[in-house]
């Protein structure tokens, strides 16, 4: 049996966070560059022109992404608490 460190627990926590979080930021900054392109190529410098499409976005996202965002959290929650075990000693 193999002692896990909580040091190895952190760094699954934090690939899950970046590979859960990755899709929505992805949506989220290509839409902004999109929009700040057409912005500078028309010269309207309105901020909600940038925020809403983004909003809107990432609402979208998340309804097409969202299950497979909580089954990856939920399969690290899952290993987290089935395998305390490893953590305590």
């Amino acid at each position: 049996m193999e002692i896990m460190t909580i040091g190895d627990a952190f760094v699954d926590a934090m690939w899950t966070i970046v590979l859960a979080s990755m899709p929505i930021l992805l949506i989220a900054m290509c839409i902004g560059l999109i929009v700040g392109i057409i912005q500078t190529a028309t010269s309207i410098q309105e901020q909600t022109l940038a925020f809403i499409p983004k909003m809107l976005a990432v609402i979208i996202s998340l309804v097409v992404f969202g299950p497979w965002m909580f089954r990856i959290v939920g399969g690290l929650a899952i290993r987290l608490f089935t395998d305390m075990y490893k953590y305590v000693g």
